[in-house]
């Protein structure tokens, strides 16, 4: 990433704030969005002293620093959220992740804390969901704040291979390629919750997708599913005013 580029990635970084927001997986002034610039830096929603929340992020509340926190502009009035070991230690850890989401859709925070697990309960409605519930979704049993590089790396370990989290009465962490990816794995990760969520309030059981039928669904691929749902969502932000 060279500096010429920043600029495009600090405005993605605040779009994937702002669809975040509007889709309901943040509300207010939590949860935040980082992209790695390089081996040691990243661009990261900070909080500045005219906060006005993620719905309403601009790309001067994405900011460039280190792994660690430290950065380019101490003095302009931005502070790091308090869970910048989330992104620091995966972007450190991790040089395949060039993105991580940090959000709590009230989703994924229902099926967590009432011990609903994520199944693959459908098939053709939503693939890549579908998909990442055959992989399995991890949880972090902690619901602490997560602002020590070692509960960060306790929830790396218990992520393992998979690029989504479940953090147990908090919310979730999820990674990408891209900040593209990452936020439209984010919004499937919901989807899978909201809908398994409310079969255990309609009283009914969930069953798997049987694997004959996992057999007769395509993988779209990230180039179809991801970029095409992404400029839809950002479509949608546009329209809003955001």
């Amino acid at each position: 990433m060279t500096v010429g580029d920043r600029t495009d990635l600090r405005g993605l970084v605040a779009t994937a704030c702002r669809i975040l927001a509007l889709e309901g997986l943040v509300e207010g002034v939590l949860g935040h969005v980082s992209a790695r610039v390089d081996g040691s830096r990243m661009l990261l929603r900070c909080r500045g002293r005219q906060e006005h929340g993620l719905l309403f992020t601009t790309s001067d509340d994405v900011r460039l620093v280190d792994f660690d926190g430290a950065g380019d502009d101490p003095g302009a009035g931005y502070a790091v959220p308090n869970e910048l070991p989330i992104h620091g230690e995966i972007l450190r850890s991790s040089p395949g992740v060039n993105a991580v989401v940090h959000a709590h859709p009230p989703a994924v925070l229902l099926c967590g804390v009432a011990g609903l697990p994520l199944q693959p309960v459908f098939g053709a409605y939503n693939i890549p969901a579908m998909r990442m519930a055959l992989d399995g979704v991890p949880t972090y049993p902690r619901s602490a704040l997560i602002r020590r590089p070692d509960l960060a790396r306790e929830m790396i370990a218990a992520m393992g291979d998979s690029p989504v989290c479940v953090l147990r009465g908090h919310g979730i962490t999820v990674t990408g390629e891209s900040v593209e990816q990452a936020v439209v794995r984010a919004l499937n990760l919901n989807v899978l919750a909201t809908v398994t969520l409310e079969i255990a309030r309609l009283g009914g059981r969930a069953e798997r997708v049987t694997p004959e039928d996992v057999a007769e669904l395509p993988d779209l691929g990230s180039a179809f599913n991801d970029l095409a749902v992404w400029r839809y969502h950002v479509a949608k932000a546009n329209r809003a005013g955001l």
